[in-house]
């Protein structure tokens, strides 16, 4: 096979359409975090609020420890699967700030079981700054005003009551997350 000398012009295009489908191919499903965490979030919220309400037993708040079992696990099959991309440091950025505010949900979740504070408000409160940042960091506007919403909404969550401050927080959960999941991949269809 003859290799084919290239000039400027197309050296340039080939560079661009490398570029393109790097680009392309990274932001392919983009939102699929968002939408794991988001919609099983919102589903547990609901789950342990209607369990809460019929059996007034409060063990079912255990729940909430099984709620990362399936956005964590498909996160990391999907995060595998893609390793043959080459990873930005966009990417890592992303992934280091998601990793500090998720590790640090968990050991405050783990904390609060022993301890009277307000989880519900300081979950709302990282995940609302976590996608703040990120959407500040992939210079998204929209992503960063539904984080923006999801801050707000921690504050809201401390005016509800009872057993209703856990629907306050699973419908938080759509603007912040779920919304900007449905963006995201909105927006890498187009590319």
């Amino acid at each position: 096979m003859e290799e084919k000398k290239l000039n400027e012009k197309e050296s340039l295009e080939l560079i661009s359409q490398m570029i393109q489908n790097t680009r392309t191919q990274m932001m392919k499903h983009a939102g699929l975090p968002f939408l794991l965490w988001g919609y099983s979030t919102v589903a547990m919220s609901f789950l342990i609020w209607y369990l809460l309400r019929e059996t007034g037993d409060y063990h079912w708040y255990c729940l909430w420890f099984l709620l990362p079992v399936l956005p964590l696990s498909v996160t990391i099959w999907h995060t595998k699967k893609q390793k043959k991309m080459v990873k930005t440091y966009i990417d890592r950025i992303i992934g280091y700030v998601w990793a500090v505010f998720g590790i640090s949900g968990f050991l405050l979740s783990c904390a609060s079981f022993g301890m009277r504070f307000p989880i519900l408000f300081v979950i709302l409160l990282l995940m609302g700054m976590g996608t703040t940042l990120t959407g500040l960091i992939i210079r998204m506007n929209l992503i960063a005003v539904a984080g923006g919403i999801g801050i707000l909404s921690a504050f809201g969550s401390l005016l509800v009551q009872g057993t209703e401050q856990m629907l306050f927080f699973g419908l938080a959960f759509i603007p912040m997350m779920i919304l900007p999941g449905h963006y995201l991949n909105k927006k890498s269809a187009d590319f």
